[in-house]
């Protein structure tokens, strides 16, 4: 794996850390094919539960390399088609996030900035430190915006406050991105990563085929009708209630402990 991108797996829990701490983890093509690489390999992990994303040093992700940007070197291709399809391979880090079969949580201290943004916001939840920042950023530089961002915002936020964002690129400090929905908690930097963890090994050692199924009924309900939702959950319910997670969960729930689930 790049340097450009760190990867640990502790307590069902893999922690992906984008790794320019001194470019304030703003992508770089090693990074990204890093990501393409480990998300779809984590997907089917048996021993992963849960995936933090998350930066090195001060910062999340500032998203695009201003200074490749000025020096012409960011987006790589001759042609419009060249540049469009280049980027859009690369924009397949968000759809993994999104759909990865299995819980996704960015821990977020310092800047999560243009597509870095969209980064985090195409993780299930957001666990921010009190020094996070938050900003669509694209304005800044003349982009129209990528990794799904709008997608992401509009369903977080609202389409009114999400085209504020985009359109002025106002900056959010933790509190008020908490205000708005954009993340789910805030903690002081010094607990984040021990607070975030201890979350995610929660959420890992729950029941991750019931888990999985979770998560396609949340992604469905963002762009699907109620009929087709509720088709949906009566086949995913009726499926995890025939593993053997469920049953040894009503057992325990009967016998007054602590269930142990095996993802089976």
């Amino acid at each position: 794996m790049s340097q450009d991108l760190l990867e640990t797996i502790t307590d069902g829990v893999a922690v992906l850390t984008l790794n320019r701490p001194e470019r304030l983890n703003a992508m770089s093509g090693p990074m990204l094919a890093g990501l393409l690489e480990a998300l779809p390999r984590l997907a089917g992990d048996s021993a992963v539960g849960a995936v933090v994303l998350t930066g090195a040093g001060r910062g999340f992700c500032a998203g695009g390399d201003v200074k490749a940007m000025a020096e012409g070197a960011e987006m790589p291709g001759i042609t419009l088609e060249e540049r469009a399809h280049g980027l859009r391979a690369a924009m397949e880090v968000s759809r993994w996030l999104h759909e990865l079969p299995k819980p996704t949580i960015a821990m977020v201290r310092g800047a999560a900035a243009g597509a870095g943004l969209s980064l985090a916001m195409a993780c299930d939840m957001r666990i921010a430190g009190d020094s996070a920042r938050f900003g669509t950023a694209f304005a800044r530089v003349g982009y129209s915006g990528d990794f799904g961002g709008s997608f992401f915002l509009t369903r977080l936020v609202g389409t009114a406050k999400a085209r504020e964002l985009y359109y002025t690129a106002e900056l959010l400090d933790a509190p008020q991105a908490l205000a708005l929905g954009l993340v789910n908690r805030v903690i002081p930097d010094a607990r984040l990563d021990e607070e975030t963890l201890a979350l995610a090994a929660r959420i890992a050692g729950g029941p991750r085929i019931a888990h999985r199924y979770m998560k396609r009924n949340l992604n469905a309900a963002e762009t699907g009708t109620l009929k087709e939702l509720l088709d949906l959950e009566a086949w995913h319910h009726a499926r995890t209630g025939m593993t053997e997670d469920h049953r040894e969960a009503a057992k325990a729930f009967v016998e007054k402990r602590e269930p142990t689930f095996r993802g089976r």
